[in-house]
């Protein structure tokens, strides 16, 4: 495969077959979905290589929609033979008068969102290996407290083809690289854990980004730093959060309530407030798979619906949602690129891609100085969330107090807590330095890449959970 426009999985006759036959049962819409992944996977541990993995995963998904209801059916199989009886069992759930169709299929123009460089098979697992074992020495030379290094280096290669009965025909091929160290520091009895990741749609250029040296030590320097902490304070604080994957707040305990489907239900805390005031007037955040060479980024979505920049909330306004094909429809909205799968073997439904706190005009460093007193998060890890309700509780990895404008001692085990519609009305001020973090996102038993994003912020009061309790303060 070579850097362009992807080609088709599947021929485009067989396809219209398929899709026919899809609809002989009178359907409103049918869908096939073809999908050919290939993934490697090498491990690290204390200096040595553990595992290569390498596997490849082909299929195909066929939905049939009849007014409400729907069907599907999937097989491991591409051949066409197989591709028809799914074609057909899915048609068969459906109850209905068989049908003459005629298929006609308009191949849909797919950007190259994000171009290559260095393609996975272009280097070889010896080289690849190497990498990893540079990390290690470098976190190991860091500091003698480093006991233990582990690294992975994840490639995938995810090639897919869409078509449906409304005549969409569309391509998409994406790589995905992501480079992982975590180190282990331990002290008098005392273990603390860093880590460093580098994730994009691109290839090994990522290490331009970021070396193996660079992510080893970073790692190795969070442990580090974490393994001399004091315990964190607990009670109502004022909160900096850093740049980048401190956007995880925001994805898990606002973005997934910003999901169509949870909107049709009903059970979002979001739902009908369209036009309402539902955060700080600094505050604007967005959905938008079109970003060059980001984690989250692709050219149509797993429906074939080109993916789109979508701003959630502006200037603290709610402006929309997410939404697949089947939500769209029976919101009579347009589609907004959103409807996205593990694989073959599910349904597409609203999923986040990159999901972010958009810059705003503060500088990180006047946030940070022009803050007395509170908890500066560097960067977070874990945690839960009711999306429901938008409760959250989440684990700081790395954190400092401040005292007069700047960063003073290390604490660590500090968690927020807190409600992820009156965390966004607390957001005072955002500054311009928009980076991201690339994740897995589950939901409904399926897991997909997202990058969470923000620029550095402010949260003015938010619950800090610690093992110490803050000192009363001074009045009068």
């Amino acid at each position: 495969m070579s850097e362009g426009h992807a080609q088709c999985i599947v021929p485009e006759e067989v396809l219209k077959k398929v899709l026919k036959a899809a609809m002989m049962t009178g359907a409103d819409f049918a869908e096939v979905f073809i999908e050919d992944t290939s993934t490697e996977t090498i491990t690290m541990e204390d200096g040595r290589i553990e595992n290569v993995n390498s596997g490849r995963d082909r299929g195909a998904g066929v939905r049939v929609i009849k007014g409400e209801t729907s069907s599907y059916c999937f097989t491991d199989s591409l051949e066409e033979k197989d591709l028809l009886q799914a074609a057909r069992t899915a048609a068969g759930a459906l109850s209905g008068a068989r049908g003459d169709y005629t298929i006609d299929l308009t191949r849909r123009e797919v950007p190259v969102i994000s171009p290559i460089a260095k393609y996975p098979w272009e280097t070889t697992k010896a080289v690849k290996a190497e990498f990893l074992l540079r990390a290690d020495r470098a976190a190991r030379a860091y500091d003698p407290l480093i006991r233990q290094v582990t690294g992975a280096l994840l490639e995938i290669v995810r090639n897919t083809t869409i078509a449906n009965s409304e005549g969409i025909l569309a391509a998409d091929s994406v790589v995905r690289s992501r480079f992982t160290v975590s180190a282990l520091a331990a002290k008098t009895g005392v273990l603390q854990t860093g880590s460093a990741t580098i994730g994009k749609t691109r290839g090994l250029e990522i290490l331009d980004i970021k070396t193996p040296e660079e992510l080893g030590k970073d790692a190795a320097r969070q442990a580090i730093v974490n393994v001399h902490a004091s315990p964190a304070p607990s009670g109502p604080m004022t909160v900096v959060m850093t740049n980048g994957w401190g956007g995880v707040l925001f994805h898990e305990a606002c973005g997934h309530s910003l999901e169509a489907d949870g909107i049709l239900r009903g059970s979002s805390v979001f739902a009908g407030k369209i036009g309402q005031k539902v955060a700080s007037e600094c505050v604007t955040a967005v959905d938008d798979p079109t970003i060059p060479n980001e984690w989250g980024s692709f050219g149509v979505d797993d429906e074939g619906n080109p993916g789109k920049r979508t701003v959630l909330i502006e200037n603290g306004i709610l402006k929309n949602y997410m939404y697949d094909r089947k939500s769209a429809v029976k919101a009579k909205h347009e589609f907004t690129g959103n409807g996205r799968r593990q694989s073959y073997r599910y349904i597409a439904i609203p999923r986040m891609t990159n999901t972010f706190i958009a810059p705003h005009t503060s500088k990180a460093e006047d946030i940070l100085a022009d803050t007395p007193d509170g908890l500066y998060a560097k960067g977070l890890r874990g945690g839960q969330v009711n999306s429901a309700t938008g409760d959250f509780v989440f684990n700081v990895s790395e954190a400092y107090l401040i005292k007069n404008g700047k960063l003073g001692d290390a604490v660590r085990g500090a968690t927020l807590i807190g409600n992820g519609l009156k965390t966004l009305a607390e957001i005072d001020a955002v500054a311009d330095d928009l980076d991201f973090g690339p994740g897995n996102c589950g939901k409904g038993g399926q897991s997909v890449p997202a990058a969470c994003g923000q620029p550095a912020l402010r949260i003015r009061r938010i619950t800090v959970g610690g093992t110490q309790r803050r000192p009363a303060e001074r009045r009068g």
